[in-house]
């Protein structure tokens, strides 16, 4: 059962006691549950602990997904994020994905998942039931890829 949970941290909360941290986390893997880590790249934690956190994917903050259309240093960070990522066999989430070019643009890099306004606002339960039923008839296609 736990391998359905993802428990999400942020960078930021990781660097505050790093060492806890990875206590805290190892335990959570060693029970099956996932780790996420959340707005990776806006705080200033130690690849050294990246390597040794049992995390399965990373979540690329918004603030470098936003722009990196237009700007060139936020592209390279996503895209060095993907490849990172992926290189030490992490899932990679991008964040904050509002227009139908940028998630073009991260499916290019790679990205396993992204999220963002693009596809909806936030939901309850109930109305994101609703919106999955309706995308999956719409997008039949496609829908994997989303």
């Amino acid at each position: 059962m736990a391998n359905y949970i993802t428990f999400e941290i942020t960078e930021g909360s990781i660097i505050k006691d790093p060492d806890r941290a990875l206590e805290i986390l190892t335990r959570l893997a060693d029970m099956g549950i996932k780790i996420s880590i959340d707005d990776f790249g806006t705080g200033y934690s130690s690849l050294a602990y990246l390597k040794k956190l049992p995390a399965s994917e990373l979540k690329i903050d918004k603030s470098f997904v936003q722009d990196m259309l237009n700007n060139e240093n936020d592209e390279v960070i996503v895209r060095s994020t993907i490849d990172l990522a992926h290189n030490m066999d992490l899932k990679v989430v991008a964040e904050g994905a509002e227009e139908k070019e940028t998630v073009a643009h991260l499916r290019t890099l790679g990205c396993d998942i992204i999220q963002g306004y693009y596809f909806s606002k936030p939901l309850n339960g109930t109305d994101c039931t609703i919106w999955l039923n309706n995308y999956q008839t719409e997008n039949k296609d496609n829908f994997s890829q989303a």
